[in-house]
This record gives structure tokens, C-alpha cells and sequence, in this order.
């Protein structure tokens, strides 16, 4: 699924009705995509089986299965024949259907506006491609309390010589505030919460996984296939995050990328720029899309 093709079906159907049979396959298409990326997963989660990998999506955002499982047409598009909807928050009766209420629309602007300027105020910069996912081993530095159940490529000494001979460049707080108290005077900059606005830049991946929560909290506003976008280069995003974590994954079928040889660097700076890349399409259409709702409220 792209953004561009993504783009060109929402423009198809904007400000129209749709026919019961034309957002029931929509909706079956795009459970279908899902089930494709994480369908197995889902089903284990659903016996209590753990993922340190993609746990990450669903614990860290607070995220459910079914913020990325339902179907969402967006606003301003009518479903005939959809009564279910009216079950789910942000939707009323119209003529000719269901659609999203603008009522909730104008509930929500709040929350446009913070995400908007958050999103061009990240996509203002360039992507800064070499802190090399060390935020990870920042968060297991000088302690014996990992945060997953999984052994240390290195060790605990050998990750902690990795993070004295590198230093860290986090730029994302919401990484940094995890770091253990030795590591965060390691990092060129002290990051807080008020300057987050002022910090985030396109290359962080988690700047770009942050995008997945940007869209699901904007349900039903945001259409489904920006979220399902969205998710699926945050899994992307993630799985290169842990793949170059000082983390063993090996038995999960996780492929390291061993940040502290230089050929790891390469390795690392190479899938980092190419989720840059797709972060940086799907950050301009998502602001573009808070900015379009914002102006059909206000003056």
C-alpha cells in the first residue's frame, strides 16, 4: 500500500455517497491488508503471547487492534446502509446514510491544530541520520534491568563500552525520557517535553512511528488507509529499531544490525533514510489532511 495510490482512492471518493457494497469492500480490503501484516501475530496476542517487537505498537501508543483494524472513510464521505457505524463514536444519521458528525469534527480541532504544527514544524528540518537507534542501548546502560525478556547481543559490559564510545544524539524525548539516569548526560542535548516541537526531526524513527498515533487518534476523522499506512511503516520503522537494539532477536527471526561495526552504521543509516523518505510523503499528507479539516470549521 502506498500513499500516493492511497491519496488518489480518498480524492475518488470525497464528498460522495458510497454504496453498501463499495465501503463493505473497502472495509474487507483493508482488514485484508492487516491480517497480511500482522494476522498472526494478532492471533497469538490474543493468547496472551508476547512480542518484544510489536508489543511496541500496541503498549506504547495504547493502541488496540482495532484502532488499526476498523474501517474509517473519513470525513465527509456517506455510507449508505451503515446503521453499524452509528454504534461508533464521531458518527450520525444523514441523508443518505452515515457520515462522520461535525460536531465531532469541531470537537476535535484542538487536537488538529497540536498535530498539524507538530507534523510541519518536524518536516521544517532535515533528517539527521546518525544516532544509529542508540537510543535502545541508552535504555539498558549501566543496569541490570532490560526492558525485554531477550539476551544482550553483548552483554551488559559490552553493550555499555558500545554507548561510552559513540555518545548519543537522541533527538525524540519520548525515547529519551526512558534512558537510565547514567546514559542521559551522554546525550548532546537535554530534551524535555516543552521543546519537543522545537527538537523533532524527519530522520528520528520514532518521529516517523509516531505518525500511526497521529492518525488513529484522529479516527474518525483521518480515513483508514492513512492509518493503515501509517502502521505499517511504524512496524517497519520498528522492526529496524529493534534489529539494531543491543537486543538478541535472532530466535524471533530478527536479523541484527550491528551499529557498533561501521559496516552496521552503513547498514543502519541506509534503512533509516529510506523510512525517512516514506515518513516525510505520509507526514506532508497527514498535515495536509489536519489542514483541511481545520479549514472547513474555521474562517
Amino acid at each position: 500500500m502506498t500513499v500516493m495510490a492511497n491519496q488518489v482512492s480518498a480524492k475518488q471518493v470525497s464528498g460522495s455517497v458510497l454504496a453498501a457494497s463499495d465501503w463493505r469492500t473497502l472495509r474487507e480490503r483493508h482488514r485484508a491488508r492487516v491480517d497480511e501484516l500482522v494476522g498472526p501475530y494478532l492471533r497469538a496476542r490474543r493468547r496472551g503471547v508476547k512480542h518484544p517487537v510489536i508489543d511496541f505498537l500496541f503498549t506504547y501508543y495504547a493502541s488496540r487492534p482495532a484502532h488499526v483494524l476498523r474501517w474509517h472513510p473519513g470525513f465527509g464521505i456517506v455510507l449508505a446502509d451503515a446503521e453499524i457505524y452509528l454504534d461508533l463514536r464521531g458518527y450520525h444519521r444523514v441523508d443518505g446514510g452515515v457520515s462522520v458528525d461535525p460536531d465531532h469534527l469541531r470537537s476535535r480541532a484542538g487536537a488538529l491544530r497540536t498535530t498539524e504544527a507538530l507534523l510541519q514544524a518536524t518536516a521544517s528540518r532535515p533528517a539527521r541520520l546518525g544516532c544509529f537507534g542508540l537510543h535502545e542501548w541508552a535504555m539498558v546502560y549501566r543496569t541490570d534491568d532490560t526492558r525485554h525478556n531477550v539476551p544482550l547481543r553483548l552483554g551488559a559490559a559490552g553493550t555499555d563500552a558500545v554507548v561510552d564510545a559513540m555518545g548519543l544524539r537522541c533527538t525524540h524525548f519520548d525515547a529519551f525520557r526512558f534512558f537510565t539516569d547514567a546514559a542521559r548526560p551522554h546525550n548532546e542535548v537535554e530534551l524535555t517535553r516543552d521543546r519537543q516541537i522545537d527538537d523533532e526531526q524527519p530522520g528520528c524513527l520514532h518521529a516517523t512511528m509516531d505518525l500511526y498515533r497521529a492518525c488513529f487518534s484522529l479516527a474518525p476523522l483521518i480515513p483508514s488507509d492513512l492509518t493503515l499506512a501509517a502502521f505499517e511503516l511504524a512496524l517497519r520503522a520498528r522492526e529496524l529499531d529493534m534489529r539494531a537494539s543491543p537486543y538478541d532477536l535472532r530466535a524471533l527471526g530478527y536479523e541484527p544490525v550491528p551499529i557498533e561495526t561501521p559496516s552496521g552504521r552503513a547498514e543502519y543509516v541506509r534503512e533509516q533514510a529510506a523510512i525517512a523518505e516514506r515518513g516525510a510523503v505520509l507526514r506532508d499528507t497527514v498535515a495536509r489532511r489536519c489542514s483541511e479539516l481545520l479549514a472547513s470549521i474555521e474562517p
